[in-house]
């Protein structure tokens, strides 16, 4: 018997998905429930199982858009499994290529490096060439014996500076993901079609920095997870929606939606590219709560594990990219959202303390807005709030009670 396997719906809206992977070769033998592809839609990346055992024969390609619903491949059901055959496990296609690209690398033999035929150029393809500083050697002609053409000639792009006759320089060119193609457009979108602005502010982390030194080993030791920054922003953040809750707000045409309740979006670097799971209901969230969510969904995204229903949503964003070393930055509003805050690196500078210079831990903090719904005062007065629990942490954050906030 021969099944059809089809596209599942991996979610509400998504109409089309990419085989980003075959976990699989065509012809091998898969087992059931066994993942045979990783698949891309423009919010995650999922893994598709095989519904029967069997051979499997491919309908679509790597890089093949697919619509929710089409034919991926056929599964023959009457086939026997190999006798003392070995079934590669799951990603062990992606891993032997993983092996292969390093043993290439390692290999002792020079690289084969492309270089372009030297057929001559026309009149007109010569003319367009000089035009934009481009040697002829630098283009692959589709004419006749590699004559290059003028459309070749205005095809080309342009290096940068002037590249000697003999120089060897190469370039690849590979197809977006899906998901990192929506992330593209989410993010022009952004600038296109919000008032954006980005407000600034410091805070001194001395507080946090004596809080966590003297209780992050117990805090560890007792909820199996370690007490970062990011419990403490997170609970400022609520602090602050709290109290301005036009940041907590988005436009839906000509209304405007506020929430009374906080779904905190946290900016991940995944292997696909940068993700933004949510943390549900923050403002009902403890320290323990926020850490133990933050690590659980960083986990899902690293390992690809991550849902569309855990991307979806989400009333406020943080971005973290302190964690690379980013001193200083403008972070783009996650629409349909209409505030974000970018967390930065922890440098100690030297500051005046009642007078005198004393060296602090220094973070700098931006939080963009959209200036359609949020004004120039609430995003400071915001921004403050944040900035003030960060500070006094004990007071604003813990209720003056630090065990029992921390649960220990």
């Amino acid at each position: 018997m021969i099944l059809e396997m089809k596209v599942p719906s991996p979610g509400e809206s998504i109409t089309e998905v990419e085989i980003a992977t075959w976990l699989v070769e065509e012809g091998d033998y898969v087992e059931k429930d066994q993942a045979i592809a990783e698949v891309d839609s423009d919010k995650a990346t999922l893994e598709l199982p095989a519904e029967e055992s069997g051979t499997i024969t491919f309908k679509a390609e790597e890089g093949d858009a697919v619509a929710v619903g089409a034919v991926v491949c056929l599964i023959d059901t009457s086939a026997e499994k190999p006798a003392g055959d070995k079934q590669p496990s799951e990603g062990s296609k992606t891993e032997a290529k993983k092996v292969e690209s390093v043993t290439s690398n390692t290999d002792e033999k020079p690289q084969e490096t492309k270089t372009y035929a030297t057929g001559t150029a026309s009149p007109a393809a010569k003319k367009v060439l000089a035009e934009k500083g481009i040697a002829a050697n630098q283009i692959e002609g589709t004419g006749k014996d590699g004559r290059i053409t003028k459309e070749d000639a205005v095809k080309a792009v342009p290096s940068m500076g002037t590249v000697p006759e003999d120089a060897n320089r190469t370039s690849s060119r590979s197809k977006m993901s899906m998901l990192r193609r929506k992330v593209a457009e989410r993010l022009v979108e952004a600038k296109n079609t919000t008032a954006m602005l980005t407000t600034f502010n410091e805070v001194d982390m001395s507080a946090i920095f004596a809080l966590r030194k003297e209780y992050k080993e117990t805090f560890k030791e007792k909820h199996e997870v370690g007490l970062g920054f990011m419990s403490f922003f997170t609970l400022a953040i609520v602090r602050a929606l709290k109290l301005f809750p036009s940041v907590n707000s988005m436009i839906d045409g000509k209304e405007m939606i506020t929430y009374d309740f906080c779904d905190i979006s946290i900016a991940v670097s995944g292997p696909k590219g940068l993700m933004v799971p949510v943390i549900r209901n923050a403002e009902n969230l403890t320290f323990r709560g926020v850490e133990a969510e933050v690590k659980r969904l960083a986990i899902c995204a690293r390992d690809g594990q991550i849902t569309v229903d855990e991307m979806t949503g989400g009333t406020f964003t943080i971005s973290n990219g302190g964690v690379f070393g980013s001193m200083l930055s403008t972070p783009i509003i996650n629409p349909p959202q209409s505030g974000i805050l970018g967390m930065h690196n922890i440098v100690e500078r030297p500051v005046a303390i009642e007078g005198k210079v004393e060296i602090r831990p220094i973070m700098y903090v931006a939080l963009s807005y959209d200036h359609r719904i949020i004004d120039g005062k609430e995003s400071v007065g915001f921004l403050v709030a944040v900035k003030e629990a960060l500070e006094n942490p004990t007071e604003l954050l813990m209720n003056n009670d630090i065990k029992n906030a921390l649960e220990l």
